[in-house]
């Protein structure tokens, strides 16, 4: 047995053997060796739909030395994951991968619409990262990624011209540079509403991360809105 299933729970480790064998290693990281020998990244965005919290984007760029780690059998799309296993992925990717994470929060979105407010948060997480990567010794700045491949069918604006930017639908099922980012910000954006949570209970956002289920809908009703609502949105107004 693996040292990472070792590691892993063992309802986790159930699941990721079942992974293993579904999956070979030929095609893991097809999208990030058709451009070599540029570094590539990949980009996804979180919560477009929920009424209230930020929409959170994260961007990921996998080393070529670590992608023989046995994570990556276990990286997908993070609407597929269960969250204790995202938390415990998550985890792990942040300490393989070079990863930039981006907010737009609720006043923006506001201003914006969601549509643009997810691609201003796309372009931030891809600047977070950048940042922690010339934040390193020079001979590793030579990392950072020329190749974005963001998931859905719109390029972001980066501000930087000499990006090559790829849309890519349900990239997040396809790119493994995708699908980290996907689980990257997924986990961010939950804890950060289960942190608000501590603060406005009534609304479980621990639970619902700020979507509209029935009983966000009924906290809505019954304790009118917060800060942290997007007043724009037609479940909200």
């Amino acid at each position: 047995m693996s040292q990472l299933l070792k590691d892993m729970p063992t309802e986790l480790a159930n699941s990721a053997r079942e992974t293993i064998e579904e999956e070979g290693n030929d095609l893991l990281f097809y999208y990030e060796e058709k451009f070599a020998p540029e570094n590539v990244c990949g980009v996804d965005e979180v919560g477009r739909a929920p009424l209230a919290g930020p929409v959170t984007a994260a961007c990921a760029y996998i080393p070529l030395d670590v992608r023989g780690h046995e994570i990556w059998h276990h990286v997908r799309d993070s609407k597929k994951v269960s969250r204790k296993k995202r938390e415990y992925i998550a985890t792990i990717l942040k300490e393989v991968c070079l990863y930039g994470i981006g907010w737009v929060d609720p006043r923006e979105i506001e201003t914006l619409n969601i549509h643009h407010a997810s691609l201003l948060a796309m372009r931030r997480a891809y600047e977070d990262m950048c940042g922690k990567i010339h934040a390193e010794p020079k001979a590793a700045q030579k990392n950072a990624p020329k190749v974005v491949l963001v998931d859905g069918k719109f390029i972001p604006d980066f501000g930087d011209a000499a990006l090559r930017i790829f849309p890519m639908i349900k990239g997040d099922l396809k790119c493994k540079s995708i699908a980290a980012a996907s689980i990257i910000a997924k986990v961010a954006r939950d804890n950060y509403m289960s942190k608000l949570h501590e603060s406005f209970p009534e609304y479980g956002w621990d639970r619902n991360a700020g979507y509209p289920t029935p009983a966000h809908k009924e906290a809505l009703r019954r304790h009118g809105i917060t800060v942290h609502h997007r007043k724009s949105f037609a479940g909200v107004r």
